[in-house]
Formats: structure tokens, sequence, C-alpha cells
């Protein structure tokens, strides 16, 4: 992996979160974080990343047209994300543990409109059916509830299993995984791995409407990831069997996030 330490923007991830915001390191974004407030944060534990890589026309099928289909040195990709989520919450309201917990799948690709890189899924899955109704509700993604269940978490073999039990079948992950090395590194700007992971909005299209949600995060720290992959069937539903190993997987231990609220663009 093309990389840089982690401590290369001049203070670690724990001195930011630490000085009361992520929004406080911004310096790495693309473009500047928004000035309205965010609606919501969450955090990402145990981020297993299996990457696909396909000819462009394979993916420019399946994305909208609204849309410009990325690429990296003449090849799409395809992306698919497991981890479990925490600290779910609102500004100002603490999480709650019924609510704010919950496995998440997504299965995504990279896409760029008005000059703005970000990502397109084509579906997310998740253990929480509270989460999956206000997603599909206030978001319009396609979000579907599965069968979910993450064992380990926190250490260096995390166990995943995952079927979806709503919505186009079969839908399904089970994998155990885990982190190959023992840095984690930020990638480089360029890099295939920068081309994968740093995005900071999220596109949906919805009844010919085309929605943008601007996202912000700290640079991904991310290690080379160990996977034992029995059950990959998360893209058969878009008509996209999947090799049986992916072209690269990584593994991040943790990522907190904010979100806006989706700005109609069209």
């Amino acid at each position: 992996m093309e990389a840089r330490p982690s401590s290369e923007a001049g203070a670690s991830r724990t001195q930011w979160i630490g000085a009361g915001s992520i929004l406080f390191a911004a310096a790495h974004r693309p473009w500047p974080a928004p000035t309205a407030p965010w609606i919501m944060t969450q955090r990402w534990n145990d981020l297993l990343f299996l990457h696909y890589s396909f000819p462009p026309q394979v993916l420019r099928a399946l994305v909208p047209d609204v849309l410009t289909l990325d690429t990296y040195k003449q090849r799409a990709w395809l992306s698919v994300a497991a981890f479990w989520i925490s600290h779910l919450r609102p500004p100002g309201v603490p999480s709650l543990p019924w609510f704010s917990h919950f496995p998440e799948i997504n299965v995504r690709t990279y896409v760029t409109y008005d000059n703005k890189p970000g990502v397109y899924f084509f579906s997310l899955d998740a253990g929480n059916l509270s989460a999956v109704w206000g997603a599909r509700l206030f978001y319009r993604l396609p979000y579907w509830h599965a069968s979910m269940q993450v064992k380990g978490k926190g250490t260096r073999k995390i166990e995943y299993f995952s079927q979806r039990e709503h919505g186009p079948k079969p839908a399904g992950l089970k994998c155990s995984y885990g982190p190959a090395g023992s840095q984690a590194l930020q990638a480089r700007p360029g890099s295939l791995e920068h081309f994968l992971t740093e995005r900071y909005c999220l596109y949906t299209a919805s009844r010919k409407r085309l929605y943008r949600a601007e996202i912000h995060h700290l640079p991904w720290e991310l290690q080379e990831a160990t996977v034992d992959l029995e059950e990959n069937t998360m893209a058969q539903p878009i008509t996209l069997p999947l090799p049986a190993q992916p072209d690269l997987a990584y593994f991040a231990r943790e990522l907190k996030v904010l979100f806006w609220a989706p700005e109609r663009l069209l």
C-alpha cells in the first residue's frame, strides 16, 4: 500500500478527537466542510474493505447516467464494506444501545458530480430495522434489513455473518478477517487506496432526482487485511457475481464520521 504515517498531518487522530471535534482537522479534504450544522455522527468499527476491479463498461451500466463513473488507471471499482456501527446519534443526544449499535454492509462504487467525487451505493444492509427505515426515508438510500452477527469485536480475528431478510436476494456475507500488520497508515494522495477511501459525500438517485449528502471524517488509517471468505453474494442482486477473492482487502479499526442532511441537486 502506498501510505504515509498517520502522524504526518501534525497531530494524531487521538489529539484531534480530544480537541472536541474532528471538524478541526479539515486540511485533508478536497473541498471545505459544510458550514451548516451536522445532523448525525456515528463510528464505524472493525471495518473490512473488499475491493474488486472491473472494466468501466460493466459498472457504467449500473450507475445513473447523470453521475460520472470514476476510474483509476482505466479500471472501475466495486467495494463491499463490512463493519459495525456504534455511537450513532444526533448532536447533543446520547447514543442508545438498542438503536445506536448494529452491523452494516454496503456495496458501492465511485462517482463524481459537479467536480465532487463521492460514493454511489448499490445496496446497504443493516441489522437494525429502525435504522433501515430511517435511512430509506430520510436519505433515500437502498437499505435492506438483514440477519447479522459479529463476533470478536476489537480483536485480530473478527467473524462476520449476514443474510438479507428483505429485498433482492441472495445477498449474504460470511467471513473471518483481521489486520495483517501492526501499523495503520494513511493512503497517499494519488494512490489507489486514496481513490477508494478518501470520499466526502454520497450520492443517491430516486425517481429521476439526484441527491448529495456531505460527510466528514479524518483520513482513513488502513492496514492490509487477512480474509477467509466463505461466502460473498452481496453483488448478485445487481447481476454482478464477484470473484472468489477480492483484488484488494483492507482493514480499519475505527472511523468517526459526521453526516449532513441530503441536498437535492436535480
